[in-house]
């Protein structure tokens, strides 16, 4: 596969780059990642980085805004989306050929070509294994390119605390911090909070609930929200601190938007994602989401994630 897709690149003079909603981290450094691989090892072409960006993010990476017809015979690459529906930009389609990139479970299996590893810690993990592949090819990384990719790494691995963590990732990481760029920087604009989310994270360490099996959940209304001056996406960067709390197996975070409540799942152990796929979600064993449109169906999730950790 990475031979495929390194020779798709060298194939065409024109490659757009997506990634998913909301991003995350990975999801900006791969695509980043990515693109700034290719500038490097291909300056006459033509690279595009698109969708709508992330605000905490923009310290990483701005995104480009292109016309339809730049879709015309170009090569579209999505990276870190394992579903269609959840591609940021639609016009993903209008290229000539297609490539998927990512590291969740292949429910969705879309593209001409379709590089999957589930065992990768992140997509950016993948992207510099494939730099890593094609660099007797012509494939060259820039100080940009390993920043991003580290800053990916870094996001998707929880600082290298979480379970998916692999000995790839310890490895790339210190290969990459070789590179000119400051790793203190990376860190602090990752992980620094602003004051207001700070009082929404002591409000959440004080008012979570516990439930049977070692659960633990946690509501976060347009109102909650609203007292803290907090936005859905800020809210989000507060779902892993649940597992720093003693005892506490798996635990789901409600999290209002306009149109919807994201569920955000995590796990200890037992294997999630079932219970999201349930709810026309997805995602890795120990960390996934979902998506449902009332709090009616709140009691539920948290009933089969109490029955997930039961077994």
């Amino acid at each position: 596969m990475k031979q495929s897709i390194l020779d798709a690149i060298k194939k065409y003079e024109k490659i757009i780059i997506h990634r998913h909603i909301r991003p995350d981290p990975d999801a900006y450094g791969s695509q980043g990642g990515l693109a700034e691989i290719i500038k490097a090892s291909f300056p006459e072409k033509q690279v595009y980085t698109v969708g709508k960006e992330e605000v905490s993010l923009n310290f990483l990476r701005r995104l480009d805004v292109i016309e339809d017809q730049e879709y015309k015979d170009a090569l579209v690459i999505v990276c870190d989306t394992a579903n269609q529906d959840r591609i940021c930009d639609k016009r993903y389609f209008n290229g000539a050929m297609l490539i998927k990139i990512d590291h969740h479970p292949n429910d969705d299996v879309y593209g001409d070509i379709v590089w999957v590893d589930t065992n990768a810690s992140s997509v950016s993990e993948m992207i510099y294994e494939f730099y890593l592949f094609g660099k007797d090819q012509g494939l060259k990384l820039s100080d940009e390119a390993a920043k991003l990719i580290y800053a990916g790494i870094v996001g998707d691995t929880g600082r290298f605390l979480y379970p998916s963590t692999t000995e790839k990732a310890f490895e790339y990481a210190g290969e990459l911090i070789n590179y000119n760029f400051s790793r203190t920087a990376v860190y602090d604009q990752l992980y620094e909070l602003e004051p207001h989310v700070v009082k929404l994270k002591g409000f959440v360490l004080q008012n979570f609930v516990t439930a049977e099996s070692n659960v633990a959940y946690m509501k976060l209304t347009k109102e909650i929200l609203g007292q803290f001056g907090a936005t859905a996406a800020q809210a989000s960067m507060l779902v892993g601190e649940l597992g720093n709390v003693k005892g506490i197996k798996a635990w789901v975070f409600f999290i209002e938007e306009e149109d919807q409540i994201r569920v955000r799942l995590r796990s200890k152990g037992p294997i999630i994602n079932v219970v999201a796929k349930k709810y026309n979600g997805g995602g890795h064993p120990l960390a996934s989401g979902a998506s449902i449109t009332d709090w009616s169906t709140v009691e539920a999730i948290v009933t089969d994630l109490v029955k997930v950790c039961q077994q």
